[in-house]
């Protein structure tokens, strides 16, 4: 039987890691777009092969693992980079974020994605039933990589201004979790999100 998948989408440091483990508690599978992208590109498959292909042998450590921060260097830096990376990427994360949709047993899944927006919406992730929006304010984002990152003002604008903006998110959501520093909120909004999915999939 096809799942009744959601798919999870927003900014960067827009608070999407919060959500899922909230959701997680409550025994729904999630899914996680970033876990998957970071197995297609493992030392030794296929997708490292092609970045290193497309980038150079500086993207590698020693160890054959990928740098990232020198991957972030070439997509910062060049405007075509990041949609090449893009290229080599996506296919192989959305292939496998269905398999593992498919394969989930809870009443209901989450499909965290990141980049739904940029990367095609529903009709490149035609099963999503419905999208569900983490929405922050930019500012909140900047202070949180800031914080997280260990990064300046500039780079945390370059990261935020490189995705799609809030409206373009909001244009396909079909819920929207405000998430901007009330953290104790939080809770009550995913409990009634998850007793609305579970009605939606008949559970």
């Amino acid at each position: 039987m096809q799942p009744y998948v959601i798919g999870l989408t927003g900014g960067v440091a827009s608070g999407k890691s919060e959500l899922t483990r909230l959701f997680e508690a409550r025994g729904i599978t999630i899914v996680d777009a970033d876990i998957i992208a970071r197995e297609v590109v493992a030392a030794g498959s296929p997708g490292l092969a092609a970045v290193v292909a497309r980038f150079g042998a500086d993207v590698l450590q020693a160890d054959g693992q990928l740098d990232r921060a020198a991957l972030r260097r070439h997509v910062f830096e060049a405007p075509d980079a990041r949609a090449a990376l893009e290229a080599i990427v996506h296919p192989r994360v959305r292939s496998a974020i269905e398999q593992r949709c498919r394969e989930a047993t809870s009443p209901y899944v989450i499909a965290a994605i990141p980049l739904l927006a940029e990367g095609g919406g529903r009709a490149a992730y035609p099963y999503l039933a419905r999208i569900l929006v983490v929405d922050a304010p930019v500012d909140v984002q900047r202070e949180r990589l800031i914080a997280r990152d260990g990064i300046d003002a500039a780079l945390a604008d370059r990261m935020i201004n490189a995705q799609a903006n809030r409206a373009q998110r909001l244009a396909i959501a079909d819920d929207v979790v405000v998430n901007g520093n009330e953290r104790e909120a939080l809770g009550a909004l995913i409990e009634a999100l998850d007793a609305r999915y579970r009605r939606f999939a008949g559970a």
